[in-house]
């Protein structure tokens, strides 16, 4: 059963509490693909992950900032209020009522910060379009929750390694733990990983191709630990470009 990835914690942010992958992921605060990564709060007190792709603009999932709320982004480091942003641009064909039953939508937003990113944030590249086969391999990383259900290992940058599996296509990416293949509690994202990235990883340089969107739980059951849904940015590349240049944003190249 898909669930939606946002947490409702932002008191738990502004204690310095924090987010990390469900199961036993990396902690990546200082690796690269850490480096890559913030915090998304609002006012409403959701929380989401972003992949940084300029030094100013922040990719994330249509469904973490389509609700009407004041947004801004946190890291480690960064004390409460956070960072103010500019503007938040969802994209148009991003449908709420899809999401919200299961449907495949363009969940895909981004967000211009004001005043830009602290320098220790590097802007990640988005890939370039290429065919997902079952097995492929992608490293996704988030500040969500270590246990489904709970608020244990919120605010940590983490990553792991997962595989694609069925039938991955441009519409939506499929991932599993490669040992336990969805069928048993393994990695995969969870509560606060949404908008999160699923990143090619190319001998240690990072390429972001496709934002974490939902999860399920082993066997198709609620929660986290089973399936990690993955919205592939193939067919919405062009309007990232666009957005990007009339936002004044140059991407990562």
């Amino acid at each position: 059963m898909r669930r939606p990835l946002l947490a409702f914690a932002f008191s738990l942010v502004c204690s310095s509490h924090a987010f990390a992958l469900v199961g036993n992921a990396t902690v990546v605060r200082t690796a690269a693909v850490g480096r890559h990564i913030v915090m998304i709060v609002s006012t409403r007190g959701n929380l989401c992950t972003g992949t940084a792709i300029a030094r100013d603009l922040v990719l994330t999932a249509g469904h973490c900032v389509a609700p009407p709320a004041t947004y801004r982004v946190f890291l480690p480091g960064i004390a409460p209020p956070g960072l103010p942003l500019k503007s938040v641009v969802v994209h148009p064909r991003y449908n709420p009522k899809d999401y919200a039953s299961g449907r495949v939508t363009a969940d895909v937003a981004l967000l211009k910060v004001d005043g830009g990113l602290p320098a220790e944030i590097l802007p990640a590249a988005i890939a370039t379009p290429s065919t997902v086969a079952p097995g492929d391999r992608f490293v996704i990383a988030g500040f969500g929750s270590t246990v489904a259900n709970s608020d244990t290992g919120q605010g940590t940058p983490r990553a792991a390694v997962l595989i694609a599996t069925g039938k991955p296509g441009t519409l939506q990416i499929r991932l599993v733990d490669p040992d336990m293949r969805g069928e048993r509690a393994g990695l995969g994202a969870c509560t606060g990983d949404s908008g999160g990235p699923a990143f090619i990883n190319n001998t240690g340089s990072y390429s972001v191709i496709g934002v974490v969107s939902w999860s399920t739980g082993p066997a198709n059951t609620a929660g986290c630990g089973g399936l990690t849904g993955v919205t592939p940015l193939t067919l919405h590349r062009a309007w990232i470009e666009e957005t990007a240049r009339k936002l004044g944003s140059p991407l990562a190249p």
